[in-house]
């Protein structure tokens, strides 16, 4: 039983990467009717941008403002480059192809990601790179029989507090409501007085801020990195996505999770070489029993 406990926290701790990635996917189709294939790179650029800080300022920071005023400074400086990033990446590879309906924006967005992971193998080079091992005490936190790493417990808490926000902001603000009516029609949400600009301008900077924060957490948690990691972390919190409803925010959260509990379990009782072959079992399972995902809805297709 304990074993199956762990599991699970291991579970929810990888899931967790997923959920946070799988809702920039989600925020993006939900206005756009767009899978953003390059957010994956958005979170490898992220992870690699606190890299440089940590490794490179890290002694500066830490002597002004100690160890974690450190890593918050990685992880803002991180996440305002990816925000950025993300909206200099809409304006040029998206923005000029959305007239031409969603093929060509989905053949932009790989172009982008191709894109994006040459630039990082350029500046970074193309070898794993080492994260900082002293960013997070190795200590653990016994709880009756389970044994829980202090990083697990910060990359949780860090990862429902991210996951909290988004959802009050998207649920409970005004401006929250009209990122919803954009989702929701988005020629009658302009129609009512809605700004789409900065919906769009919201989700672009969100969704790769977002993205960074988790690759840095990433980064701390496996202790190197690669170029070419987006591409399968993106590929899974797609997957993440498709499970919970794609284009539904908690959806994109509950997958997440779901996800990795799964992906965790079949590692440790069937085999950790299969546990990619798992998650795209339960892709093509959801697509042929409920395409719509645990939490999304039939809609009705306008013509």
């Amino acid at each position: 039983m304990e074993i199956i406990l762990e599991q699970v926290i291991n579970g929810l701790t990888i899931g967790s990467f997923y959920a946070l990635i799988a809702l920039g996917y989600s925020m993006v189709y939900g206005i756009l009717k767009l899978i953003n294939f390059a957010h994956g790179d958005f979170f490898t650029f992220g992870s690699y941008i606190g890299y440089t800080v940590l490794v490179f300022g890290a002694a500066a920071l830490t002597a002004h403002f100690g160890l974690w005023g450190a890593l918050t400074a990685a992880v803002l400086i991180a996440s305002v480059s990816l925000a950025c990033i993300g909206i200099i990446v809409e304006r040029l590879a998206y923005r000029p192809v959305y007239p031409a309906g969603r093929l060509p924006a989905v053949v932009s967005a790989l172009g982008a990601s191709i894109f994006l992971q040459n630039a990082i193998m350029v500046f970074w080079g193309p070898r794993f790179q080492a994260y900082p091992s002293e960013l997070i005490p190795n200590a653990h936190l016994q709880l009756g029989s389970i044994h829980v790493s202090l990083l697990q417990v910060v990359i949780l808490v860090m990862s429902f507090l991210l996951m909290g926000l988004l959802y009050f902001i998207v649920q409970k603000t005004t401006f929250g409501a009209a990122v919803r009516a954009t989702a929701h029609d988005r020629k009658t949400a302009s129609l009512m007085g809605i700004n789409i600009g900065k919906v769009i301008f919201f989700v672009f900077t969100l969704g790769p801020a977002l993205g960074a924060m988790t690759g840095i957490m990433v980064g701390m948690y496996y202790r190197q990195i690669s170029f070419t990691m987006g591409w399968n972390y993106g590929l899974k919190a797609f997957t993440a996505s498709v499970l919970g409803g794609i284009g539904n925010i908690p959806g994109a959260m509950v997958g997440g999770l779901i996800l990795g509990v799964l992906e965790m379990l079949g590692a440790a009782y069937i085999s950790a070489a299969w546990k990619d072959v798992f998650v795209f079992m339960i892709l093509i399972l959801v697509l042929i029993f409920r395409p719509t995902g645990i939490l999304g809805e039939k809609t009705a297709e306008k013509v």
